[in-house]
């Protein structure tokens, strides 16, 4: 696999036929493929054995797709929050620090009563059911602990496609496999979904909006026809993920309550900054048990420091109105780039959130392209398991300026290659 003998999708031996072959015993052979699978090296395909994946497993390989930014050039390939909208940090710690700084020992570690309080609050005001309430380290850490005590390895988990390059990797990692399912700006297709479901998916993960990386957002109509679908295999685990219900224009539909086994995970890192490794989790009680089980056999918790930070931003008016200027500020920049490129004739998608998708024709054409005007943007294949190429174009950094000489650039690198002409 490292020198690419053996690339992408290619099949291995059935086991007993290369035990046979190396003169060991088929016991040996099936460990060697566990640890691949473990590895997120190679993945199960049913009936048809054991593959090479076609995805980067680890996230050293998914930087590799990526070009570095040369100097001076605007980098918009990150998927991060801009940073000048994000709230300080740091008054807030000192105001704790002045008012409690008792260092909290094992005893006493444990999810905050208040915060859990707040976040129930919060969730039903947003529709979502909140009676049992748990706290994981971001969204990614949420999804983790849900996946590892729900299912075994080589279990099927629906994933949105093209979907969030670190779910696709932390999926394969965990030695399940990915069963794509189609998107378009209402969220997943309900079509896609049942194909999902009948092809054995026993979990779903599904972005509620901010969709990384096309932007989409579940509406009414989409949430109630997939609700239906959901409510057909009501044994199938239901995660959502709702990672930036702070800055997102649309509001909430959530699909909570769908299956008898689900979650609801929201993070604090888009709105409040990426450092805040914290994230809200509700769900069925004995899902939520479960994952606060498993935190309690790992970590043990997480930080009351970063809880009572949370907390504090969440409860001071100040950061209200500046996360609300953000809000604004992302959904302008998205609005502003897709008309500019509208107006040239290309279409993208972005309904919220902090990315745009632009389909085109040749990814590497496109990045490199860009790279050389000056645009750094991320190349699609991070993103997709089936679905057609395009590119990811991040807002953050945008100023008003830059969006009409970046749509210039989009629409010029996104045009197909010319042939070359023969000679007479």
């Amino acid at each position: 696999m490292r020198t690419g003998a053996l690339p992408a999708g290619a099949p291995l031996p059935a086991v007993r036929a290369l035990a046979s072959r190396l003169g060991v015993s088929p016991g040996t052979v099936a460990k060697a493929y566990q640890v691949l699978r473990q590895r997120g090296v190679v993945e199960t395909a049913g009936r048809h054995g054991t593959r090479i994946r076609p995805e980067p497993p680890v996230g050293a390989r998914r930087v590799e797709l990526r070009l570095p930014a040369p100097p001076g050039a605007l980098d918009l390939s990150i998927g991060g929050p801009d940073q000048r909208l994000l709230p300080p940090l740091w008054p807030h710690l000192a105001a704790l620090a002045a008012t409690d700084g008792t260092p909290i020992g094992y005893e006493r570690g444990g999810v905050l009563p208040e915060l859990v309080e707040a976040a129930r609050q919060r969730l039903t005001a947003d529709g979502v059911p909140a009676t049992a309430v748990t706290v994981t380290g971001g969204a990614s850490d949420g999804i983790e602990r849900l996946l590892v005590t729900h299912l075994r390895p080589g279990d099927a988990v629906a994933v949105e496609d093209p979907g969030w390059a670190n779910l696709l990797d932390l999926v394969a990692a965990l030695g399940l496999r990915t069963v794509p399912v189609p998107v378009d700006e209402a969220g997943p297709t309900p079509a896609g979904l049942r194909t999902a479901l009948a092809a054995g998916a026993r979990a779903v993960v599904v972005t509620s909006r901010a969709q990384n990386p096309t932007g989409a957002a579940v509406g009414a109509d989409r949430a109630a026809e997939l609700r239906a679908v959901l409510g057909r295999h009501p044994d199938v685990l239901l995660i959502e993920d709702d990672h930036a219900a702070e800055i997102c224009v649309e509001p909430l539909y959530p699909l909570a309550g769908a299956t008898r086994t689900w979650a609801f995970v929201r993070s604090a890192s888009k709105p409040y900054g990426p450092d805040l490794r914290l994230a809200v989790l509700t769900g069925d009680e004995a899902t939520v048990a479960r994952v606060a089980g498993r935190l309690r056999v790992g970590s043990g918790w997480i930080s009351t420091v970063l809880q009572r930070l949370t907390l504090a931003l969440w409860r001071d008016p100040e950061v209200a109105d500046r996360i609300a200027r953000a809000r604004r500020s992302y959904a302008d920049r998205v609005a502003a780039l897709r008309t500019a490129l509208a107006e040239r004739g290309l279409a993208a998608y972005g309904r919220t959130g902090i990315n745009v998708w632009v389909p085109v024709p040749d990814e590497t054409r496109a990045v490199a392209g860009l790279r050389d005007a000056g645009y750094v943007v991320a190349p699609g294949a991070l993103f997709r398991l089936r679905s057609g190429p395009g590119i990811r174009i991040t807002v953050s950094p945008l100023a008003d300026s830059d969006i009409a000489p970046l749509a210039d650039a989009v629409v010029r690198a996104a045009a197909p290659a010319t042939p070359p002409t023969l000679s007479a």
